[in-house]
């Protein structure tokens, strides 16, 4: 009998893994100021439109509102850029914000969620942990009560 060696045609290379640290805080600011972060249920739609994005390789850390604004962090993909992660971000939230809260059309006639203005900064291993406290310290720090509206 013959032995017949069967060879595997696979590849060599290896898989490609992002060993970076893009970790960027971030600051939205709604439109005109508007205090529409004082509900829990517009809190958790922007939250679950943000990870939403953990399905193309973002990674989010904390995630906190001060009533007119949202401060988070996010570990950003190596083929998006800051701007780019930035415009997904927001058009996405804006989007799931006025699918579930139709009174936000009111308010927001032409659908502009967020403003122009945004904040954002890369943050280091050293200084996560200080970014993270400031984050969890939104609601205390703008003196903002939040309503729990979620229906049960």
């Amino acid at each position: 009998m013959a032995m017949v060696n069967v060879l595997s045609s696979g590849s060599c290379k290896k898989e490609k893994v992002d060993t970076r640290n893009n970790w960027v805080t971030f600051m939205f600011k709604t439109k005109c100021a508007f205090q529409c972060f004082r509900k829990q249920s517009h809190i958790d739609t922007c939250i679950e439109a943000f990870r939403e994005f953990e399905a193309q390789g973002f990674e989010f850390g904390e995630i906190g509102f001060g009533g007119n604004h949202a401060h988070f962090r996010v570990n950003i993909p190596k083929r998006y850029s800051v701007m780019v992660a930035e415009i997904m971000l927001k058009s996405r939230s804006a989007k799931r914000i006025f699918e579930n809260h139709s009174g936000f059309r009111k308010r927001y006639p032409r659908g502009s969620f967020w403003s122009g203005y945004e904040h954002h900064q890369s943050i280091g291993e050293q200084n996560m942990e200080q970014s993270d406290d400031y984050i969890r310290s939104q609601q205390e720090h703008h003196n903002v009560q939040i309503v729990d509206d979620r229906q049960t």
